[in-house]
């Protein structure tokens, strides 16, 4: 049997690394083969891409569609025509009885861009509910809002991930990027060898902080305050960039007024932070010829997340360090297509090309390429927890593809219940998830090397998977699903089950957009490594670097937004007297459906735990290994102690990728930001005792 290779991109995080696949049986198992020439993780891949194939097993996935019978109350096997007509039938009688917004849709930031595409147009055109939304809300939401307000545009990263070592000083703030992207960790290690400096902000002394030549530990909840901080003393040193700011800015006199109200003994109160630290950070940053800063979820994932990303980008603004070479503000995109998934329809708010869906130019275009009349699209819908909110009272069904939200929404308990009250519930996954183990239907879908279709990096650069093996068989993809219930509920055209074709469509839908990938083709991608939006025409080489030439705002100018730090919507008291934070662990991802279900990846993380310092272990009097119960206002959440001196001592760390009395995201708040109602994941008051 020949053992030809298959270029392809991993499934799992925002940096998209490159891998070649190789069959080893009969064409259904590969293997993973590094694949040095993409210029990304140049071969590097961590346990979770090495392992990746071990979920096309038939052994953990689901190969046939599930329907609840009405006598056991049980998921049974059934056939496709059946499980399709029965999900059609859902969905065409909710909308009968109670309108056509008491459908809702929830998709997922791993789709596709022909699958994210094919579902926003499916909910407009199809089902005619406003009510669609995406995980990715609560990915980098509060980042993209913020970009906007700043720059008029919003890409993770303005400049490719090669830029990286050849700045000055990177501040990353909210990373940890040796568990959660370690392919990436040696961006950071090759900016220090060339002589660069950085600088981490996180609360937990993590693998990542122990890089920096720099840690500074703030409270949860707190960034705000910190680059609020570190900007008052660019302004009292004399520290700006007065040149760049009254060439290349506006608002820069407002957002200076509300900085000089954060002097540095008050920062110190708020964040914890010493005031020494807060200068050496500025004397590095500053002392640097150029620099760039990097969030991620930490300082996004609250409440004030579009402020507190705001206060970063004034920082770069103020100091010059935007819009140039190797200077620039960045964020961390989270989950595999999160960029490409909020640009072309996921979203409440967006049509294809990350046109807005209150512009009625926009909506004559995408109405065109439709042919649909524009009036006829439905306006902008409920944000992801909003519509998770709303289940059960107003949305009657939901259609959920790729999504987990039983595990990975917060306040998760409630999110439970709300899925439960539904009176339809229909899932698309690749595995029988706790979300998909709620449902009427479900339906057995292809996955990443089963399937050809693009997606959009951290960058900015848009990829192409490849696919490898067949599916099983019985096994379908989201876009002949789509195909299939688009005709059974009167749409035979405009829904085709071949990804190409799909991704052609996007490309007309998306021209003249911010987003334009009116240039970029199958046959391009893979001969250039990917090609960087905005990408207008075949000609046209693509964007590696944003705003070099001015800004994408109407005047070319990028927008200082004056913003001032307010707590945390809940702060601690003497019933809760600890502060919750939650992330990423190496051998897990996200709502862990598919990690979990790797026995390499859970013999490195078996289940959830709870990282505290030795003196709040002490004081309550547990020790390490000993199970510690965690309570908030919302719900109480169990598992082992693992004590340490790399987390501060008023703060407490959970892992949310396990389901179960483990589950971190019982506890979280879901307060939401007012601008991108991003849920506060990162930040709850909390009581820990010994379980």
């Amino acid at each position: 049997m020949a053992r030809t290779e298959t270029s392809t991109h991993c499934p799992y995080c925002a940096l998209q690394c490159g891998m070649n696949l190789r069959p080893v049986t009969d064409g259904t198992v590969v293997e993973v083969v590094e694949r040095t020439d993409f210029p990304v993780n140049r071969g590097a891949l961590c346990g979770k891409g090495r392992t990746a194939p071990a979920v096309l097993s038939s052994a953990v996935r689901l190969t046939v569609p599930l329907v609840r019978s009405a006598v056991s109350g049980e998921l049974e096997p059934a056939g496709w025509d059946e499980a399709l007509e029965r999900i059609a039938d859902g969905l065409r009688g909710t909308r009968a009885a109670h309108g056509a917004d008491a459908v809702g849709v929830f998709g997922g930031g791993g789709l596709t861009n022909e699958k994210a595409y094919a579902l926003g147009k499916f909910a407009r055109v199809v089902l005619a509910t406003s009510q669609i939304d995406y995980n990715g809300r609560f990915c980098m939401s509060s980042a993209a809002a913020a970009h906007q307000r700043a720059f008029g545009l919003d890409r993770g990263l303005p400049f490719p991930l090669e830029d990286i070592p050849r700045t000055g000083c990177v501040i990353l703030v909210g990373s940890n990027l040796a568990e959660t992207m370690p392919p990436a960790l040696r961006y950071l290690t090759e900016l220090r060898e060339n002589g660069g400096k950085l600088i981490v902000i996180d609360p937990r002394r993590t693998r990542t902080a122990e890089q920096a030549d720099l840690h500074l530990a703030p409270r949860p909840g707190t960034d705000l305050a910190l680059a609020l901080g570190m900007l008052h003393l660019v302004v009292a040193d004399g520290r700006v960039d007065e040149e760049f700011v009254a060439s290349r800015t506006n608002g820069w006199d407002e957002a200076r007024a509300g900085v000089m109200a954060h002097w540095p003994e008050l920062v110190e109160r708020i964040t914890g932070v010493p005031v020494p630290q807060v200068r050496e950070a500025v004397e590095m940053f500053c002392g640097a010829e150029t620099g760039m800063v990097l969030t991620a979820r930490g300082p996004e994932q609250q409440s004030k997340g579009t402020d507190t990303v705001g206060a970063w980008i004034n920082l770069c603004l103020a100091t010059g360090r935007a819009g140039r070479p190797l200077s620039g503000y960045g964020c961390l995109t989270g989950q595999g297509n999160g960029q490409g998934g909020r640009e072309h329809g996921q979203k409440a708010d967006q049509l294809p090309g990350y046109r807005k869906l209150t512009d009625p130019a926009a909506r004559r275009h995408v109405a065109g390429v439709w042919g649909v009349d524009p009036d006829a699209l439905p306006g902008p819908g409920r944000s992801a927890y909003e519509l998770l909110d709303a289940l059960g009272s107003e949305v009657k069904a939901l259609l959920v593809m790729g999504s987990n939200p039983v595990v990975s929404a917060p306040r998760a308990g409630h999110v439970e219940e709300r899925l439960r009250s539904l009176d339809f519930l229909a899932v698309a996954d690749v595995v029988l998830s706790e979300t998909a183990a709620l449902a009427d239907v479900v339906l057995p879908v292809t996955q990443w090397a089963e399937e050809s279709g693009t997606t959009t990096n951290l960058e900015g650069r848009v990829l192409l998977r490849q696919r490898a093996v067949t599916a099983p068989e019985g096994v379908r993809s989201d876009l002949e699903v789509l195909n299939g219930l688009a005709g059974l509920l009167g749409h035979g055209k405009g829904f085709p089950a071949e990804p190409r074709e799909v991704f052609d469509e996007l490309r007309r839908a998306s021209a003249g957009g911010p987003a334009d990938y009116a240039g970029i083709t199958y046959e391009r991608i893979v001969a250039e490594d990917g090609v960087f939006w905005p990408c207008p025409d075949e000609g046209h080489s693509g964007t590696p670097r944003l705003f070099l030439d001015g800004f994408a705002t109407d005047d070319g100018r990028a927008r200082f937004v004056p913003v001032t730090h307010r707590p945390a919507a809940e702060e601690t008291d003497a019933e809760y007297p600890v502060v919750l934070t939650t992330g990423r662990v190496v051998s897990q991802y996200q709502s862990g459906a598919q990690t979990r279900r790797v026995a390499e990846l859970n013999a490195a993380a078996p289940g959830p735990f709870v990282e505290l310092h030795p003196r709040l272990a002490e004081r309550i009097g547990v020790a390490d290994g000993e199970a510690v119960a965690v309570t908030s206002r919302r719900g109480r959440a169990v598992a082992p102690a693992r004590i340490t001196v790399a987390i501060r001592q008023d703060t407490v760390f959970m892992p949310f990728h396990w389901a179960g009395g483990g589950r971190a995201n019982t506890l979280t708040n879901p307060a939401l930001d007012p601008i991108s109602r991003m849920p506060e994941f990162k930040v709850c008051a909390v009581r820990v005792e010994p379980a």
